[in-house]
């Protein structure tokens, strides 16, 4: 297979000036594309510290020669995301890439977590993916290019104790590349979702050492780069971590078709084996393709005719 370069080509990378985000404008950088490297430069509760990190990783790509600016603008802020656009198209002409890499933690258990954590956690990651999405999206339909990338979590996949918040928002990242990767497919916009576990400052204080070595950032972003690369697949949650790498689907058993009598909660209840039997599980392709099925089952179950041609 070629090289995967990305020689004239412009990405953002929101949360870009430490761990998988640095990792991930580096990992760019390196194979020719220009970047912005936004960063607010906070805590991992979201405070402000003020770090110059973001500026550390232009001098960084610059020092190996490369092209980066930097970009302080805050992700759940439209104004400033769509400033830092303009910002990027006027530096290096379009935007080609987006990576929506920044995020917070503010972990209780959903008993004691207060309201404003819960919303400032959605606010970020969720809210600040659609607002960074919706402001290159038109820019890349005109130019009929564009590859975007959520960044989930298995706290949003799979649940965690005490992230309701982080996994709220984690889940919601890839409802929005579902649909953005329909939307986006007749103009050349691909849309994924990376799935990371990695050694970052989220993760420090959870993970043994040893654990640790294994899952740094630079085992991630190979994966990262083949989702924004120029073939690359669209819809797709990719599993990530120590070098590993796997896709994550969501899938809808066969069921089961409940008429007459059985109808019921107590018929749902008694059939609940046969409802959750993983045989011939499948993907739905999106939403409508749930209501063909259960239509088919339905009508089958009453001896009825499709409502449409199956042909």
């Amino acid at each position: 297979m070629k090289e995967i370069r990305f020689d004239g080509r412009t990405a953002i990378v929101t949360g870009a000036g430490t761990g998988l985000g640095r990792s991930h404008a580096l990992g760019l950088a390196a194979r020719g594309a220009n970047v912005v490297v936004n960063d607010l430069g906070v805590a991992t509760d979201g405070t402000i510290e003020g770090s110059q990190a973001a500026r550390a990783v232009v001098e960084e790509i610059r020092a190996g020669g490369g092209n980066a600016i930097s970009s302080g603008a805050n992700v759940t802020d439209f104004d400033q995301v769509q400033a830092m656009v303009a910002e990027a198209i006027a530096a290096f002409g379009a935007v080609d890439i987006l990576v929506n890499n920044a995020g917070i933690l503010r972990d209780k258990t959903f008993a004691k977590m207060d309201m404003d954590d819960f919303r400032t956690v959605v606010d970020v990651h969720l809210i600040g993916s659609a607002n960074c999405t919706k402001a290159v999206w038109n820019h890349m339909i005109e130019r009929e290019y564009g590859r975007i990338v959520m960044t989930t979590s298995t706290s949003g996949l799979y649940g965690n104790f005490g992230q309701s918040n982080y996994g709220s928002a984690k889940a919601g990242v890839f409802g929005l590349m579902n649909v953005l990767a329909q939307e986006g497919a007749r103009k050349n916009i691909r849309v994924n979702t990376l799935a990371p576990t990695a050694a970052t400052r989220m993760t420090e204080g959870l993970l043994s050492q040893d654990v640790l070595e294994l899952l740094g950032p630079e085992t991630i972003t190979p994966g990262l780069l083949a989702l924004v690369c120029e073939d690359a697949p669209t819809k797709m949650i990719l599993g990530a971590g120590a070098g590993c790498f796997a896709e994550i689907r969501i899938y809808e058993t066969q069921g089961i078709a409940l008429t007459g009598e059985q109808l019921s909660p107590e018929g749902v209840m008694a059939s609940l084996a046969a409802i959750r039997s993983p045989e011939d599980q499948d993907v739905m392709e999106n939403a409508f393709s749930q209501t063909r099925k259960y239509a088919r089952m339905a009508a089958a179950a009453r001896g009825l005719p499709l409502p449409w041609n199956e042909a």
